[in-house]
């Protein structure tokens, strides 16, 4: 490390930050840094370079056995810790041994399982749940709405910031419309009132909150599944910020467990759920892809084969 250079920690979240990646990403990203450097018996990163990276995904391919998606998301890290960081791109790595793992197909819920779960959950737990099999939101989308995320009138959900730091547009559904109207008319008349609960600002993203500090008390900014309790951001400034996601998980789990349903089910299940039963009503799957947010349709093309629709029509002699 040169002499007053910031700790590579730092260096990594203030970077990401920079560039909008979630909090997620940055506990990923940081968490394969650690563990690469770990591997190499603590050697600063600058000491090393392509050789030492296909060592480890090489290991991790070989003798932890992780997914093909996992042994992606450490090279990801890397090559984003190495150009991005450092400024020290790595280059070509050469030929690593890839994961083999296969992948499984995701556990699907029935409309009516679907519908059991969500229906033994509290009231603002079966608004998240319901979101993410009405509109195919992930959990971590699902719980950072704001007010100003949902149009009633065109009835659309704007998911900011989703996975790989991208916007997009999904469904709102019709029967979420007038249970979510009361929702917000709750939190807007608390706010007027100046409860207690609006006594702080809520959490903004980073650049956001520097460029516009006064934007967490406005109304159009609050969460709409605010956390019950108050925390600090990353400036260290008291703030409230979004339900935390393990409460929903949590209560989820509990709800499949209810309802006597035989499946590993969980948050992320619904939305498998939502994809499989807009592809068994007819919807394009073009339009699948989008709605959920996959860059590359093979991602979402996963869900025909759990439908058993993977060969194209194709029908078997028997009949």
């Amino acid at each position: 490390m040169q002499k007053n250079e910031p700790r590579l920690r730092d260096q990594v979240r203030a970077v990401i930050r920079v560039n909008r990646y979630s909090i997620r990403t940055e506990k990923s990203y940081w968490y394969w840094i650690r563990f690469f450097i770990r591997f190499q018996n603590m050697k600063h990163p600058r000491e090393m370079g392509a050789r030492e990276v296909n060592e480890f995904l090489t290991w991790l391919a070989v003798r932890r056995n992780v997914a093909a998606a996992t042994q992606a998301q450490a090279l990801n890290a890397l090559v984003f810790q190495y150009d991005k960081v450092l400024d020290k791109p790595m280059g070509d790595i050469g030929e690593v041994i890839r994961s083999k793992k296969p992948r499984k197909l995701p556990v699907v819920l029935t409309h009516d399982e679907a519908m059991a779960i969500i229906n033994r959950l509290g009231e603002t737990d079966r608004l998240i749940a319901s979101l993410l099999y009405g509109a195919g939101l992930r959990i971590t989308e699902a719980c950072r709405l704001r007010i100003k995320d949902l149009d009633f009138q065109q009835q659309v959900v704007t998911v900011r910031d989703g996975k790989g730091a991208k916007d997009r547009t999904t469904l709102l559904p019709a029967p979420l419309l007038a249970p979510l109207q009361c929702h917000i008319d709750t939190i807007r008349k608390a706010w007027r009132e100046q409860d207690k609960a609006f006594l702080h600002p809520v959490s903004l993203p980073f650049a956001l909150a520097r460029k516009y500090p006064n934007a967490g008390r406005t109304l159009e900014w609050q969460w709409l599944f605010p956390s019950p309790s108050i925390s600090t951001d990353n400036l260290g400034n008291v703030v409230r910020h979004h339900r935390h996601i393990t409460s929903v998980q949590k209560a989820v789990r509990n709800a499949v467990k209810q309802a006597g349903i035989g499946k590993q089910a969980g948050c992320h299940t619904f939305r498998h759920t939502f994809a499989t039963e807009l592809l068994k009503r007819g919807t394009d799957i073009r339009t699948v892809q989008d709605l959920l947010g996959h860059s590359d349709l093979r991602t979402t093309q996963i869900y025909t084969h759990v439908l058993g629709q993977g060969f194209a029509g194709v029908r078997s002699p028997l009949g």
